[in-house]
Formats: C-alpha cells, sequence, structure tokens
C-alpha cells in the first residue's frame, strides 16, 4: 500500500511543478495554445514509445495479455484523458487572466470536489479522518497560496470560472481514472488517456506551433518538461497507485501539488514566500499525511485490542 501511496504523491508532486515551466514559457513570449499543444504532442510521443517498448519486452503470452485493449476499452480511456487536457488547458488559460496564487486556490478546489463526488457516486459518507483532513488542507492551502497578504489585484472572473472548471476537471481525472480498464497495463492506459487529451487539445487549440518556428525559436526544452511532468509522469503514476489507495485518499494525497509549487516559485522564479506561507506548506503536508497517520492508528489499537482479548 505504501509504495501505491508513493506513486500518488509522485504524480501530484510532478503536476506541482508545471507552473513554473509555464510562467517560464509565458515569460519568452509562447502562448496557451503552444504550451498546451507541445505539451501534449510530445507527451503522447513519449507514452507510445514507452508502450512499445515494455510491449516489447513482454515476449511471454501470460505478460503480453497485459497490453491488449478492446474498442471499447480504449474509447472509455481517451474520454477519461478529455479530463487531464481539459485540467491543463484551463488552468493555463485562467494563469493569464489572474495571479498564481489565486489560481492555485481555485485549482485546489478539486480536493473537497472529489471527495462529495465519492460520497455522490458510492453512496457513502467520508470518514472523520477525511473531513478532518480537508478541513486541515484548506486552512493550509489558502495560506499557502500567499492570499491572505491582501496583494491581490481586482479578480477577473473569466479567470475564477476558468480555475473553477480547471477544479473540476482535474477531481473528474483523479475518480475515473482509478475506475476505467483497471486491468490494462498502467502504460498502455495513460498513451490512450493522454491520446484523447491530444486530440481535445489539437481540436481546441491548432497546432501552428508547427509551422510558425516555435519549435525553434525555445520552445522544445519548455514542451519536453511540460511533457514529462505533466503528461507522462503524473498519469502513468496515477494509473498505477489510484486503483489501489482509491479515489478519496488519492485526491487528499494529490494536493501534495501545492507545496511543490510554493517551493519551485521561491527556488526557481524566485518569487517571495513569506512565513505565512510556508506555515501552509507544513499545514498541507500535515493535511495530506493525517488520514493515514490516523488509519495506523486506528490498526494498532485493533491489533492491541485484539491481543488483550486473546
Amino acid at each position: 500500500m505504501k509504495k501505491y501511496i508513493l506513486f500518488v504523491l509522485a504524480g501530484a508532486c510532478s503536476f506541482g511543478l508545471l507552473s513554473t515551466f509555464v510562467k517560464k514559457a509565458y515569460e519568452i513570449g509562447f502562448n496557451v495554445g503552444d504550451v498546451v499543444g507541445s505539451q501534449n504532442l510530445f507527451g503522447v510521443i513519449m507514452l507510445w514509445i514507452l508502450v512499445f517498448v515494455t510491449a516489447n519486452s513482454a515476449r511471454q503470452p501470460a505478460a503480453s495479455h497485459r497490453f491488449k485493449v478492446t474498442w471499447r476499452q480504449a474509447l472509455s480511456l481517451m474520454a477519461v484523458g478529455t479530463t487531464t487536457g481539459l485540467t491543463g488547458m484551463l488552468y493555463y488559460s485562467a494563469l493569464q487572466h489572474i495571479s498564481a496564487s489565486f489560481a492555485i486556490i481555485l485549482l485546489f478546489q478539486f480536493t473537497w470536489m472529489g471527495i462529495l463526488l465519492e460520497a455522490a457516486v458510492e453512496r457513502k459518507r467520508p470518514g472523520k479522518d477525511k473531513i478532518l483532513s480537508l478541513i486541515i488542507l484548506f486552512v493550509g492551502i489558502i495560506m499557502a497560496s500567499g492570499y491572505l497578504g491582501g496583494s491581490q489585484e481586482a479578480v477577473s472572473w473569466i479567470g475564477v470560472v476558468l480555475g473553477l472548471l480547471a477544479a473540476v476537471a482535474y477531481a473528474l481525472f483523479i475518480w475515473f481514472s482509478g475506475k476505467t480498464a483497471k486491468q490494462v497495463d498502467p502504460i498502455t492506459r495513460s498513451a490512450i488517456m493522454l491520446s484523447g487529451s491530444f486530440i481535445l487539445a489539437m481540436l481546441v487549440f491548432p497546432p501552428h506551433f508547427l509551422i510558425n518556428g516555435s519549435l525553434h525559436h525555445g520552445l522544445v526544452p519548455w514542451a519536453l518538461l511540460l511533457a514529462l511532468f505533466g503528461i507522462v509522469i503524473p498519469p502513468l503514476f496515477y494509473a498505477i497507485g489510484v486503483p489501489r489507495v482509491g479515489g478519496g485518499l488519492a485526491t487528499i494525497l494529490s494536493a501534495a501539488e501545492l507545496p511543490t509549487a510554493v517551493m519551485m516559485s521561491y527556488i526557481v522564479l524566485n518569487e517571495s514566500v513569506n512565513w505565512l506561507q510556508w506555515l501552509g506548506v507544513g499545514i498541507t503536508m500535515f493535511g495530506i499525511a493525517l488520514p493515514e497517520f490516523m488509519k495506523r492508528k486506528k490498526v494498532q489499537s485493533e491489533l492491541a485490542g485484539a491481543i488483550i482479548s486473546s
């Protein structure tokens, strides 16, 4: 179980790197279409290369059946892939209208959205550990965002709507990535899902970057970084970890994206991060770990009770 939790955490931390890379790409002069399109193109290429490499290494019939996918499974996975594609497109677009600190607050509404989605679909109330963790996460997220500093400019309602829609898409991605075609090899699942994301990105943002010279003027390094940490690693690691840990816990673990984003902005972008934000990062990390601490304590108390009763 622990290694699957680490997979989800690593996927979330990878997402946390993206805002820094996107800001760097915007500083050079690239637009959201260049960033989203090139990210999806290079990401899909990387994933399908991984599929072919791993499929060729699985020479035994018992192993190769994992790479077989029906048309129904493929279409379902591609549909799920559109949610991660939408997350990137909506969030990157929101960053053009509102500050990064405010945008990440809006994006992180996916935490309670994911818990409510699990409660509504599975018709079960969230446990006390998840509710308490979400409260702590909410406090930590607000503090770590820097929004309490009072330095925010006038709010763009277009940016607010885009940020909230990105949160909805992210919550749906986390949920459905753990429910769809779980028997298919994780790498194959990720490649098919991101193919759906790629098709959507090309429809919304036609690939002008392929012919306008952007690839030859500094876009490639940022496209490769965004593809690796935004397209390849998170869906692959989520495909491995989410089915094992469950959608609710995965939603909470995914909050690790925020501390990563804050630390990257401090180290790479040289943005000022005050003590209140660092405290918020610490509170957020505590909120992420709390469910597992409570679960471990419960197991230990049950074992102790069983030993005493015996």
